[in-house]
């Protein structure tokens, strides 16, 4: 376990919950708000703290899609890849994001952790389509070329 990690800030988001194993997703869910992803030392810490396997927690964050076990960008960005979307060309989007951003299929977070890009298969917003979202900021009715701009104007924020 590293010793620099800050396992008081993951107490206080489990006792405002509540330590209990019924509480594990909604811990979770808090830590990685804080974090932006579940750092491994969280495991063996939350175990401890709530009597269940470290196992167990693993599997709960592992289940769901919402949780990430890599380290995620300030911005992570979702395209929807649904069929609204995809028809309307989502996919060239995407593609120009991976280019600007120096990105694949395979690494989806930028090295200095400005940027995560990730597909999804429905924002729940066809009629806007294409779409993605920016830390839950949607934007409508994407191009490239707007893509392009939106990531100038992130890139400016990260300075």
């Amino acid at each position: 376990m590293s010793e620099e990690f800050d396992f008081q800030a993951i107490d206080e988001i489990a006792e405002g919950i509540g330590f209990a194993p019924s509480s594990i997703i909604a811990i979770l869910q808090g830590v990685q708000e804080k974090f932006r992803y579940l750092p491994r030392e969280v495991f063996p810490h939350l175990s401890k703290k709530l009597g269940v396997s470290e196992a167990r927690i693993y599997s709960v964050a592992t289940f769901y899609e919402n949780f990430s076990l890599e380290p995620k960008g300030k911005f992570v960005i979702k395209i929807c890849d649904g069929t609204a979307c995809h028809v309307r060309k989502s996919i060239p989007i995407l593609d120009r994001m991976r280019l600007e951003l120096e990105l694949s299929e395979e690494k989806v977070t930028t090295d200095d952790l400005g940027f995560t890009v990730e597909t999804v298969s429905c924002l729940g917003a066809c009629g806007l389509a294409p779409v993605l979202t920016v830390n839950e900021r949607v934007y409508p009715s994407m191009t490239p070329e707007r893509a392009s701009e939106l990531l100038a104007r992130l890139k400016g924020e990260l300075a």
